[in-house]
């Protein structure tokens, strides 16, 4: 194993970041116009150079080992911060966009989502946000090849010696019942008993928010009528602002919600949370746009117990 920076091959590294980036040996080898066996050489000599193996060659896809990631996040500052020296060369302003890879499955409340990714866009250095939705299975896929910086979800990961990845809780915020108008308000007045008659437009039973609903029905003795589930939590919501039932939603987005669907409040069950996390291939977080969304997610999540903004909303009601 080397131990002095004169003995590191930078295009071995340059060679090993490409390949990661691309998804495979195969596409670095297109992208570099080089032969497969050149490429797959170079990175096996900066393995053992290095003295440990980046890549799990145990399946037929291209997957980072713990040291993998950590290498390639170094490769990552030392190959942008070249590109910025190239700019400069050129007589041009060093580029200092950065580029956020955010993968985010299907069922997280879109509004919560835009919430918490807004932050980036207020950031003195400009962000490029890849938004990538899929379900829960390829995302981590992705994490562990290192394609997302950060998964946004409303449940962790169960730890696992196989996944290199580690959930970091952002916050959570109580869940408030929705409706048009005719139907919260015959609703309102003895919510949440009022669930026991209402329609119900709920999440799919696979989502945490409908586990943690299903879990308080059966501590109150509520047995819902389910007129419709969804794996979209936007669809759900056009729905409800049809009129087809009551909804559920993150009390954090309400005020949103009220005037994007025209529904009101019924009331919140404060005991019933929603939490979000934060889910990375590092134990720490490094990724500034991800430090920045980790430091106002609380703010954001803030719920009405606390001073919301929402208490102030015409559509609101008072909350039990």
């Amino acid at each position: 194993m080397i131990d002095r920076l004169q003995d590191l091959n930078f295009l071995h590294l340059f060679y090993f970041w490409v390949a990661v980036r691309q998804g495979s040996i195969t596409a670095a080898c297109d992208h570099l116009h080089l032969s497969q066996p050149t490429v797959s050489a170079q990175i096996k000599k900066l393995e053992k150079s290095l003295g440990h193996q980046l890549f799990d060659r145990s399946g037929r896809e291209l997957q980072l080992t713990e040291v993998g990631s950590m290498v390639m996040e170094y490769a990552d500052e030392i190959f942008s911060t070249g590109r910025e020296m190239l700019g400069s060369l050129r007589g041009m302003e060093a580029e200092q966009t950065l580029r956020l890879n955010v993968g985010v499955p299907t069922y997280v409340p879109k509004l919560i989502t835009y919430r918490l990714l807004e932050v980036v866009l207020r950031l003195p250095t400009p962000v490029q946000i890849d938004y990538h939705q899929a379900n829960m299975e390829d995302l981590i896929e992705g994490l562990v090849q290192h394609r997302h910086d950060v998964i946004i979800s409303d449940c962790p990961i169960p730890s696992s010696g196989k996944l290199s990845s580690f959930n970091h809780p952002l916050g959570d915020c109580a869940i408030a019942f929705l409706a048009i108008k005719p139907l919260a308000e015959q609703l309102r007045a003895d919510f949440p008993a009022s669930l026991k008659r209402a329609p119900l437009l709920l999440p799919s039973p696979k989502t945490a928010m409908r586990r943690s609903l299903d879990h308080w029905f059966d501590l109150n003795g509520i047995s819902p009528t389910v007129i419709a589930q969804f794996d979209d939590s936007a669809m759900l919501k056009e729905f409800g602002s049809g009129g087809a039932g009551v909804f559920p939603a993150p009390v954090a987005v309400i005020d949103r919600v009220f005037s994007q669907y025209n529904v009101e409040l019924i009331g919140t069950l404060k005991d019933v949370r929603s939490h979000f996390f934060a889910i990375t291939a590092q134990r720490k977080l490094i990724h500034p746009a991800v430090v920045a969304i980790s430091e106002e997610a609380p703010k954001i999540l803030l719920d009405i117990r606390a001073g919301n903004s929402l208490s102030e909303n015409p559509k609101s009601s008072s909350l039990d």
